[in-house]
């Protein structure tokens, strides 16, 4: 089999050190080659005026993970229209790349919900689950015996705080990486 590669999808707006922690702790305990950082489209009846483009999320992610060889930025879910559902992002990245063995990286928060993913049937046989843990959310999930559980050091870090604390002009330092809080600042990101 050829690489193992971890895929983090997530809107990143903006991408957080909790972000980075949960891919690297993936890539440890899972023994996985990269991680792929894919920020996600974003539904219009999900975006509200605080929100960053996807250009500048896309920038944002870059950032964050240029420091370290083995995140890499994925846009694929950028890079076609129409709804992003992960079953049809996956075929769209195995059909790229055949000879990888993929991960989805989610929150215990998501896997909760994993029956109601659209063509979960089909995406099971597609890749593996890597479960992290998640402060106040249960740790019995759906399709247990098929996941791969990561427990991740407790950090309650979140995009919509991140995102409120700019907006009140609060300090954002080591919340996230030193470079997105610099672009968060020149381009007046969040700012209502």
């Amino acid at each position: 089999m050829g690489k193992k590669i971890g895929i983090l999808g997530g809107t990143f707006d903006p991408p957080h050190i909790a972000h980075l922690l949960i891919a690297q702790e993936s890539l440890d305990a899972c023994e996985l080659d990269e991680v792929w950082f894919m920020p996600t489209n974003v539904p219009p009846h999900k975006q509200n005026e605080d929100m960053a483009n996807s250009s500048d999320r896309v920038e944002m992610t870059r950032l964050a993970i240029s420091d370290h060889g083995k995140f890499r930025l994925c846009t694929v879910e950028l890079d076609r229209q129409g709804p992003s559902y992960s079953m049809d992002t996956m075929e769209i990245l195995q059909n790229q790349h055949p000879n990888v063995q993929f991960y989805f990286i989610v929150g215990g928060d998501m896997a909760v919900s994993l029956p109601t993913w659209h063509g979960i049937e089909k995406l099971r046989k597609q890749v593996t689950f890597i479960v992290t843990s998640r402060p106040n959310y249960p740790d019995d999930y759906p399709f247990e015996e098929e996941l791969i559980s990561v427990n991740i050091p407790e950090m309650e870090i979140s995009s919509s705080d991140i995102r409120e604390r700019v907006s009140r002009e609060e300090n954002i330092r080591y919340l996230v990486p030193e470079a997105v809080r610099k672009y968060v600042g020149e381009n007046h990101l969040y700012v209502r």
